[in-house]
């Protein structure tokens, strides 16, 4: 009777164990995050962000969980995988650029979201100002919109004579358009033949190149994007292909071969991110919570990618460089 008793007494209590790890483990807050590229592209800014939370105190596993989902380049999956990471219910949501930040917004007026980077909020309807964005959307800010016109000063730096210049057009991604607009207008006033190229999927990158071979561009502009981000392996090969002068909008493109980048360090962005999931985890609202932007613009170049195209790079644009890549 009684090892009866103790045999169902144990039976309860094993079953009773699942039961407690599940509901502790339902306590701890939980972090979706979003990004538009792949797991491997976007490795080094997710250490960024995961340093940050760890500098708060926040360990994974004991005080803090994370869920990911990764659109691999393919930003017609972000829709549905928005929608996926929504139903977990996540205490707060970190987004990885625009169009991210737009399919996260479809998805969601509660669920706290921190853009860790993305271009003109206000513009695309995410807040109401910078300063008070006022729903469930809050984070960091970048320039990517306005980056073209100081991108082709650079360039003509670099190529003085430079005549014809290329640029790529992610027709899915909302905010090419305008800094398509952007660059036309920096290339009439430089006057520069500006050479559009629409890619419509990350396929169609090789086909990009050889159009712009055949229009004999001599050097190309790639705008920042997620797309292009994610293949800046990719797209640096087949610049140095076309021995084809290429400046970029991030630095991770010139870490991966590309020649040089003009824009924000996003591994800042990222850090500071941190401290945006921190305040509203201890109860503050993203509505009240100010928009920030880079307080720093960067340009990197990389001296072996020049050396292996048969570039000179000027002495004043060298010293210039925040960073030189040897």
């Amino acid at each position: 009777m009684i090892r009866r008793e103790f045999i169902t007494l144990l039976g309860g209590a094993a079953a009773a164990w699942p039961l407690a790890a599940r509901a502790q483990r339902a306590s701890i807050p939980l972090i979706g995050l979003l990004s538009a590229a792949s797991a491997a592209a976007f490795a080094r800014l997710l250490d960024a962000f995961r340093r940050g939370m760890l500098e708060l105190g926040y360990v994974e596993g004991s005080n803090i969980r994370y869920e990911y989902r990764f659109a691999d380049g393919y930003l017609d999956r972000l829709p549905g995988l928005a929608i996926d990471l929504v139903r977990l219910k996540p205490d707060v949501i970190l987004s990885v650029a625009l169009p991210s930040n737009l399919a996260l917004h479809q998805a969601t007026s509660t669920i706290p979201i921190v853009m860790a980077t993305g271009a003109d909020p206000v513009g695309f309807g995410l807040v109401t100002s910078l300063s008070h964005p006022g729903g469930n959307v809050t984070g960091l800010a970048n320039f990517a919109e306005v980056l073209g016109a100081k991108q082709i000063d650079l360039l003509r730096e670099l190529i003085p004579r430079l005549s014809r210049l290329g640029t790529f057009v992610n027709v899915t991604n909302p905010l090419h358009r305008r800094q398509l607009r952007e660059t036309k207008s920096a290339a009439v006033t430089s006057w520069i033949d500006l050479m559009p190229v629409e890619i419509h999927s990350p396929d169609e990158l090789g086909p990009a190149f050889e159009a712009l071979a055949k229009e004999r561009v001599e050097a190309l502009a790639v705008p920042p994007d997620p797309v292009f981000n994610n293949f800046r392996g990719r797209i640096a090969e087949l610049a140095a292909a076309m021995r084809m002068p290429a400046i970029y909008g991030f630095r991770e493109h010139v870490e991966d071969g590309g020649l040089m980048s003009y824009g924000p360090d996003n591994r800042v962005n990222f850090h500071r991110a941190a401290a945006y999931v921190d305040r509203i985890l201890k109860g503050a609202k993203p509505g009240d919570l100010p928009i920030e932007q880079p307080t720093k613009v960067e340009l990197v170049i990389n001296l072996k990618t020049a050396k292996a195209l048969g570039l000179d790079i000027p002495p004043t644009l060298l010293a210039r460089a925040d960073e030189v890549i040897e």
